[in-house]
């Protein structure tokens, strides 16, 4: 049975949450911390110039929105289910990864500001990844019937919200077109400038390989070739990019 979450003024069950989650009052609660929750949510979600957001639409966003903390390691949706609820992240980082027997491949590392559950939603499809908390992970969670509700009454909503959709599938896409073709170092080298923070990838070698859909031991082989090459500097659990101008060259890509 799903936790009890307070919102307008009654206790109402969402579908399927994790067990080991707590849901919270959002940060200096209230309806105008609330409403500054949906204002960030509207700036993360789609562009604002294509599908601008009235003042009503980001006060009933903000009114059915839970905020959600997770512990590492937590479940936050079992792989083959369909989504029960949209996931925003506030704070922390996600792991979307798929288990087909005894392989394990990760698919994505989500980011505070990115989104999640609302394609299977839409769609009614079961989810092809479970997602994991990396760290300590605040969330956002709008359950599917609020998700419902706001894109059939609220049409600025439903096109912002396509907008994102649209996006994160070109950036899909994009990642296919770089990987595709290329060598191992020119993969990695990618990965890292996309999963960077501040000049840092604060992720194991084993996410980083399983990521890329390789070996641990290859993997190593050319992180350790970067490092001699003074591109990167490695730590426990962590990459840290030290010749930001020579990783992009490794990539192939285009300087900015």
């Amino acid at each position: 049975m799903g936790l009890p979450v307070r919102r307008r003024g009654k206790l109402e069950t969402p579908g399927w949450v994790p067990g080991n989650v707590r849901f919270l009052p959002l940060p200096r609660s209230g309806p105008d911390a609330m409403i500054r929750e949906a204002a960030w949510l509207a700036r993360c979600v789609g562009r604002g110039e294509w599908a601008p957001l009235f003042e009503e639409d980001i006060a009933e966003l903000g009114q059915r929105l839970a905020s959600v903390r997770l512990e590492p390691g937590a479940l936050v949706f079992p792989q083959g289910t369909v989504s029960e609820a949209v996931w925003i992240v506030r704070a922390g980082r996600l792991e979307l990864s798929r288990r087909d027997g005894d392989t394990r491949l990760i698919v994505q590392v989500v980011h505070p500001g990115d989104v999640d559950g609302d394609i299977s939603l839409i769609l009614q499809m079961p989810q092809p990844y479970s997602a994991h908390a990396i760290d300590h992970v605040e969330t956002l969670r709008l359950s599917a019937e609020d998700f419902e509700w706001l894109v059939a009454t609220r049409p600025a909503v439903a096109r912002r919200w396509l907008s994102s959709v649209a996006a994160r599938l070109m950036a899909v896409d994009r990642r296919i077109l770089q990987l595709a073709g290329r060598d191992l170092r020119k993969q990695l080298a990618g990965l890292l400038l996309d999963e960077e923070r501040d000049d840092s990838v604060a992720l194991p070698q084993e996410s980083l390989a399983a990521l890329l859909g390789v070996r641990r031991p290859s993997l190593n082989k050319v992180l350790r070739e970067l490092e001699r090459e003074g591109v990167v500097g490695l730590s426990y659990r962590c990459v840290d990019i030290a010749d930001r101008a020579a990783l992009v060259r490794a990539a192939g890509r285009a300087a900015s």
